[in-house]
């Protein structure tokens, strides 16, 4: 299915024996590192350099080439889709993500429709064919997508938001509205983890960044259940492709997200990693899940916290689908690019013992 030298994350996707516990980092290609700051400088701004997809590759291997990490992400945003809907996203620095023009209505969800996949985003298809040429097998490429309540929630407040009132508002006063707008998101993420694949893809990831603040009723209904389509429509189209969904603040419902019949779970910080394996460990791989706020301090820090994330979850067994490493959620602005070294060296050295 793959030619990569080194398939590690792959292999452990699948739940298969592996020597040592592979790593990857959410946002490893980002802020942190003085070359990223280079090339966004470079393109200009954010939204440039996602949709060139010479410089989006370029980003993509800048911390494969400098730690040799056991995976390569699409660098790209969760908010491609929305923006190819017609609503204008702009970032504003010391803001964020922005919408121009916002979902506020039952008449603007009625206006939306799925984007062509290779006209509206063909940049995305085209950085993920010219990222596969680039690793030319050296690790495996992942392709990812916001969950459509994530994205429906951007959409809705037009940018972050802390209470989340307007998304919550339509999904308690027009539930049916809310509904729409979820299904229509759906279909469009499905094309796109879809074309993603076809355009080289390996394995994909949802990340479902504002599920957590749901209740556990309107989670199953707003967003697990759109999890749910995509989950069975990657895996009717792509059986071989691996799926990981991660719920930001989602650490109660991990049974319920392993029932989708995805390939694994992320984990924030806030959940026990052991717990976690004795809860769901024999149906879906555990990704996760130091502090990312560790990689800001010390090089120290870094390695006794990444110890103590390999020995909670313990050895490796046949009746486990096993670990990879990564941060509870991505690594941040102020991270220094040496502890990123010695993340991936304690991970690569120390795991090894919970192989044997």
């Amino acid at each position: 299915m793959n030619n990569a030298e080194n398939d590690l994350y792959l292999r452990a996707l699948r739940g298969e024996t592996v020597e040592r516990t592979p790593i990857w980092v959410m946002r490893q290609a980002g802020r942190y590192l003085p070359e990223y700051r280079a090339v966004r400088a470079q393109a200009g701004d954010f939204l440039t350099l996602c949709k060139t997809p010479e410089l989006a590759c370029e980003v993509t291997m800048q911390p494969i080439d400098r730690f040799g990490l056991d995976a390569a992400i699409l660098f790209s945003d969760i908010l491609t889709i929305p923006d190819a809907m017609g609503l204008e996203l702009v970032l504003e620095e010391g803001v964020g993500p922005v919408f121009n023009k916002p979902v506020r209505s039952a008449a603007d969800i009625s206006k939306l429709s799925v984007p062509d996949m290779h006209q509206d985003l063909g940049y995305v298809m085209d950085a993920v064919g010219v990222i596969r040429k680039e690793l030319n097998g050296r690790v495996p490429l992942i392709g990812f997508t916001g969950s459509p309540w994530t994205l429906a929630s951007y959409m809705v407040e037009g940018s972050g938001s802390k209470d989340f009132r307007r998304i919550k508002g339509l999904m308690f006063e027009s539930p049916d509205d809310a509904h729409a707008l979820l299904q229509v998101v759906t279909t469009s993420v499905i094309q796109y983890l879809d074309a993603q694949v076809k355009a080289g893809a390996q394995s994909l990831m949802v990340f479902d960044t504002w599920g957590g603040m749901l209740s556990t009723t309107n989670y199953q209904y707003f967003s697990l259940a759109y999890m749910q389509q995509i989950v069975d429509a990657s895996k009717a189209a792509h059986p071989d492709v691996p799926i990981v969904l991660f719920t930001k603040g989602g650490g109660q419902w991990l049974e319920m997200m392993a029932a989708t019949g995805c390939d694994g779970l992320g984990l924030d910080w806030t959940v026990d990693i052991a717990a976690a394996r004795k809860r769901v460990g024999e149906q879906v791989v555990l990704q996760g899940n130091m502090d990312p706020v560790v990689m800001n301090t010390g090089t120290q820090q870094v390695q006794d916290e990444a110890a103590k994330v390999l020995a909670a979850y313990g050895h490796h067994s046949e009746s486990d689908k096993g670990h990879i490493f990564n941060l509870g959620h991505g690594i941040q602005p102020f991270a220094e690019p040496e502890n990123m070294a010695a993340l991936v060296d304690t991970v690569k050295q120390q795991s090894q013992q919970y192989h044997s």
